[in-house]
């Protein structure tokens, strides 16, 4: 991308003032290399989104930001309903709620190495995974409406996981405001034997060894210690809020002209918040949310499981959980005083500072933990949300490394033996029923975690905390 099109607000801020029909400036975090080297799709995705109705302060992209449908993965943007504001599900992604949980294990490094094949295999067979992959838990039309509305407190009272879980989980495991009624049966349909599975693509389930430590203080009130194993799961809501995520684009671009809104890109599809498209929306999206809560729920209920079975002195407590693709009503200040506002978050994570009412207690004297996760290759982060972030964007930080290079473009460049085999080389046992899904998530296809992660401590989006090394990955 050519620095040349920004105004450099500062080392990690580039701004693109407003031209054309953009009502707010757009911002992009990065350093220069990076921003040098993102496809220049962003850019053009970013001044688009700058132009939607009710949009208010900016239109932001993360360090990781790469192109996406509609909003560039890595957008942030914040709408007011009482300026027209609008929503739009490509500000949300398909995969909704996508995020990352993580778990503590007290278990030390030495002990899962001593173990490492063993724990690989009872992982692999414990959590389905892969394209079409389906699970034990069987949902009838009622089932479907519970969990729907019920999130990981619905999967917590069918036995999965322990009380204590709820805490930290965003929302307290349950997101209020949704409608199963506004998902279709066919998106339902779609999801009835795929809670407490994996999926395909980017998602995965891995155990990582605590490898250094940036932060001692906040590592501590996480629970992290140098050389101790932490268990991290990314995945959302499956094939429900992909369906959710298709339908819904293909009805708001038939009422943007109803609602007179002018479309710069067809996959910007959006409604205003207050009509029946946009309400309708906001309660399947908030019950594919839930969905996406109570899947990882399960999963970490099958997780404890397959680790109690290599090593039963093993006590996995749940450190944090925190989605990546959500629009969620939150409090900021804009221009001097504080407004209700729709935050979208497609690829991003929220980044509370220390002392937000919506931290549990535990955590609150430092901050959100905001989970960053790697490749399979590389290494992963945990970072901690930052006061400075509100006011630069919306609360809110990257989410992983960011792809550079599409998944076509991996698929020729890399074949999944020679990376599996690569990896084993290094210590890092890969489980995976699609040799293609590896080559298309080569570590190579993705940009520099450590380099992104940089840019937003530096820009003071969140504060790290440790870097993680993956030893065991179970690939969808």
């Amino acid at each position: 991308m050519d620095l040349r099109l920004f105004r450099q607000r500062d080392e990690y801020a580039w701004e693109i003032e407003p031209f054309g029909r953009m009502r707010v400036p757009a911002v992009i975090y990065a350093s220069g290399r990076l921003l040098a080297e993102m496809d220049d799709k962003v850019y053009e995705q970013v001044t688009n989104v700058a132009t939607l109705p009710g949009i208010v302060k900016a239109a932001y992209a993360m360090p990781d930001a790469h192109w996406g449908y509609g909003f560039p993965i890595g957008g942030v943007a914040a709408f007011a309903e009482e300026e027209g504001g609008v929503i739009s599900a490509g500000g949300v992604g398909f995969d909704i709620s996508c995020g990352v949980r993580t778990l503590t294990t007290g278990i030390g490094v030495g002990a899962i190495l001593a173990r490492q094949e063993e724990l690989a295999r009872v992982l692999s067979q414990t959590i389905p995974a892969g394209v079409g992959s389906t699970g034990r838990v069987h949902l009838d039309a009622r089932g479907m409406e519970a969990m729907l509305r019920g999130g990981a407190q619905w999967a917590l009272e069918k036995g999965f996981g322990l009380e204590e879980d709820l805490d930290r989980i965003e929302e307290g495991g349950r997101m209020s405001g949704a409608d199963p009624e506004e998902v279709s049966d066919h998106a339902k349909k779609r999801q009835r034997d795929e809670m407490g599975t994996l999926g395909s693509g980017n998602h995965y389930l891995e155990v990582q060894r605590v490898e250094e430590i940036f932060d001692p203080q906040t590592a501590a009130v996480f629970g992290l210690r140098q050389g101790e194993v932490l268990v991290s799961i990314h995945c959302g809501s499956r094939g429900l809020g992909h369906q959710i995520g298709t339908e819904f684009l293909k009805r708001m671009a038939v009422s943007a002209g109803r609602h007179h809104i002018v479309l710069p890109d067809r996959e910007l599809a959006c409604a205003p918040i207050d009509s029946p498209e946009g309400r309708a929306y906001l309660g399947a999206m908030r019950a594919a949310i839930n969905c996406a809560l109570a899947n990882r729920q399960i999963l970490t209920h099958l997780t404890r499981r397959a680790f109690a079975e290599v090593f039963p002195e093993a006590e996995l407590k749940l450190l944090y959980d925190v989605s990546h693709n959500t629009c969620k009503v939150e409090e900021h200040l804009v221009a001097d005083r504080r407004r209700r506002v729709f935050v979208h978050r497609k690829g991003a994570t929220r980044s509370l500072g220390p002392g937000h009412p919506d931290i549990p207690a535990a955590l609150r004297e430092v901050g959100q933990p905001v989970l960053i996760g790697g490749t399979m290759g590389t290494a992963s982060y945990l970072l901690v949300g930052t006061r400075e972030a509100e006011t630069r964007s919306f609360s809110s930080a990257c989410h992983g490394a960011g792809r550079a290079m599409s998944r076509n473009r991996a698929l020729k460049q890399w074949r999944g033996r020679e990376v599996v085999d690569e990896l084993a080389g290094h210590g890092i046992l890969i489980m995976s029923p699609s040799l293609r899904g590896v080559a298309e998530e080569a570590p190579g296809a993705y940009k520099d975690v450590g380099e992104v992660v940089e840019a937003a401590h530096q820009a003071g989006l969140a504060g790290k905390v440790a870097r993680v090394t993956p030893l065991i990955c179970v690939k969808g």
